[in-house]
């Protein structure tokens, strides 16, 4: 979320991309595995016809970079002139081109909040790279332009202080005449960032649900996910009230559970708005059951799926876009990660098996052994719903087929009743 920029390393050659054709025709994962990821998605080894390059000409440059929700229009003359303002006057833009956020969140999402500018600019000697981020108006909550500064602001305090997230290096608005500016007399914020190079997690997942041998980094990688978020989740803090706003966002906020109940059609297949009801009321009932586990409250990064870890050589990681608050309960996290383990091989055999079935083990194991923290699978229920609904979704997944669909659903109600989240019982849950 918000708008980032990321400095290049030695040796990049500058370029520039913009999206100009359906990016993931397919219906299943794996449509992505072959292409290798930078940063926030850019694809960088991608099939012809997908992408194309935009030359380094001054006047194609000069042409509008703007997202399908009229979000202000980008222009070199603006960039560059932010660029001078931010990091000194002989600052050159060299290449600019929209990245395509929303290409990143695998093979059904196709729904983002915005289009991430790549800007690759040149300050003496140096050549560096930027990634610039705007957050759309939508129905998640983010209709207001103060809906939108509230979370880009919140983006640029908290991003320094959890451990492997890339640093927030600006933060910034837009005015009515679409210059940037770093912060007065703002309209439309961003975050500026480092750039990170990495290939995103999902790629491992989707991997596997092809048919790929199980290897030993996998496992190093699942280990190295579940302890680092033991690592962070260690951080507590006491804030009885904080902890009930976060159970209480998880059910009301626009980019949680109601949020998404309300994206639903009001029929879709054999989604209903009586089926969406009785799960918001379940959650709502874990939500009185939870809200004196106030001790629980913890650093959390709250997004913490596939698509949000970028691994470069074996365990070597960081993560991306931590979201909706700073502190909260932890099993958010666990079940944000656990749950693509199923939800890939769901997508490829109909069930939890195969490697996938290992990792999803190995990482509630590690994590429960790492944070002695026994009680989070006695948390997990109304967070595995809050993700489900994302999976679920006909808004977020249009091409994903009706049986994986059901599943989850039957996954989602199955937890929602159950006393406590068994992972050794994934299975059952998702069965009649």
């Amino acid at each position: 979320m918000g708008l980032r920029v990321f400095p290049l390393v030695p040796g990049f050659r500058p370029s520039a991309w913009v999206r100009s054709g359906a990016l993931f025709p397919s219906g299943a994962p794996g449509s992505e595995a072959q292409c290798t990821r930078s940063r926030d998605g850019e694809l960088l080894n991608m099939p012809p016809g997908q992408f194309r390059c935009v030359p380094e000409d001054r006047d194609v440059m000069e042409h509008d970079l703007r997202n399908s929700t009229g979000m202000p229009t980008l222009k070199k003359q603006s960039l560059e002139q932010y660029l001078r303002r931010r990091f000194g006057p002989k600052a050159t833009l060299l290449t600019y081109g929209v990245i395509g956020k929303e290409s990143s969140q695998g093979t059904y999402k196709q729904y983002g909040y915005g289009s991430p500018v790549k800007l690759t600019f040149q300050v003496g000697r140096t050549v560096r790279s930027a990634v610039l981020e705007t957050m759309s108006p939508g129905p998640f909550g983010h209709e207001h332009p103060a809906d939108r500064a509230q979370a880009i602001l919140w983006d640029f305090d908290s991003y320094g202080r959890l451990p492997r997230h890339v640093e927030a290096l600006d933060v910034g608005a837009f005015t009515d005449d679409r210059q940037l500016i770093s912060v007065a007399e703002a309209r439309e914020f961003f975050v500026l960032t480092q750039w990170t190079e990495g290939s995103s997690y999902h790629g491992d997942l989707e991997r596997l649900a092809k048919g790929g041998r199980l290897r030993t980094q996998d496992r190093e990688r699942t280990i190295a996910l579940a302890r680092y978020l033991a690592e962070i989740h260690a951080r507590k803090r006491r804030d009885p009230s904080l902890y009930r706003r976060r159970l209480r966002e998880l059910i009301g906020h626009g980019e949680c559970i109601m949020g998404l109940t309300d994206s639903y059609p009001a029929r879709f297949g054999f989604i209903t708005e009586d089926l969406l009801r009785a799960v918001e009321e379940a959650c709502n009932r874990w939500r009185w059951r939870l809200r004196g586990e106030t001790q629980r409250l913890s650093q959390v990064h709250g997004d913490f799926h596939p698509w949000n870890v970028l691994f470069r050589t074996g365990t070597d990681f960081s993560v991306l876009d931590r979201s909706r608050g700073e502190w909260g309960e932890p099993a958010d996290d666990v079940t944000s990660m656990t749950i693509n383990y199923l939800f890939f091989s769901l997508c490829r055999w109909g069930t939890l098996k195969g490697p996938l079935e290992v990792l999803f083990r190995l990482f509630w194991d590690t994590y429960v052994e790492a944070s002695h923290d026994q009680a989070v699978t006695g948390s997990a229920a109304p967070f595995f719903a809050f993700r489900g609904l994302v999976l679920a979704s006909p808004v977020w997944y249009p091409k994903l087929p009706i049986e994986v669909r059901r599943t989850i659903f039957r996954f989602i109600e199955h937890v929602l009743d159950a006393p406590r989240f068994d992972p050794s019982r994934v299975n059952e849950y998702c069965r009649e």
